[in-house]
């Protein structure tokens, strides 16, 4: 860690608000990325933000060592996942989803602008989204994802197939609309 971290989470520790405002003001915006990817709409990612510091907060006396930018970001991605239970919007698993991503569109994937692809994703259906998001950006395995969302490995799997094709076709619609004269 970073000495200038480390003064700020010291500060944080003996509650010190000019340390809570300067970490918010340094994190907020990387923390405000992950709650826009797990919520619905900028006024819940709002909210989602001030709970997730709140929770950072209250509990920076259990940060130790290592990453607190990584310590941080679990505490929002919990805080984002525990708000999308409380809404109780089920996940839809279609178990015989078997389609997987074709190399050629990972490859257009890629060209796609960042901004272009945080679009799409956003207009995933909920439970898509959500397991996209675990297992694609946050790097959780799908075991992990179950044991979050209480579903089966199956569903997520099943989850993360229906988000890529979604992905793909919405792709293709891309391609399609910028190829044309």
């Amino acid at each position: 860690m970073l000495p200038a971290e480390l003064e700020l989470v010291e500060g944080c520790k003996k509650g010190k608000r000019q340390f809570q405002r300067l970490l918010f003001e340094r994190y907020s915006p990387v923390m405000m990325l992950i709650c826009r990817r797990y919520c619905k709409d900028l006024m819940e990612a709002e909210d989602m933000l001030q709970e997730g510091f709140i929770k950072a907060f209250t509990k920076i006396d259990q940060f130790r060592d290592g990453s607190f930018e990584g310590w941080l970001k679990r505490i929002f991605v919990n805080t984002c996942l525990n708000n999308w239970k409380k809404q109780k919007d089920k996940l839809t698993c279609p178990e015989e989803i078997g389609m997987a991503i074709s190399d050629e569109t990972e490859d257009g994937l890629q060209k796609l602008q960042a901004q272009q692809l945080l679009v799409l994703i956003d207009a995933l259906p909920s439970g898509a989204k959500l397991v996209f998001n675990l297992f694609a950006i946050e790097g959780y395995q799908h075991t992990e994802i179950a044991i979050l969302l209480n579903i089966t490995e199956g569903g997520s799997r099943a989850q993360l197939t229906r988000a890529r094709q979604l992905l793909k076709d919405k792709m293709m619609k891309l391609d399609l609309s910028e190829n044309r004269p």
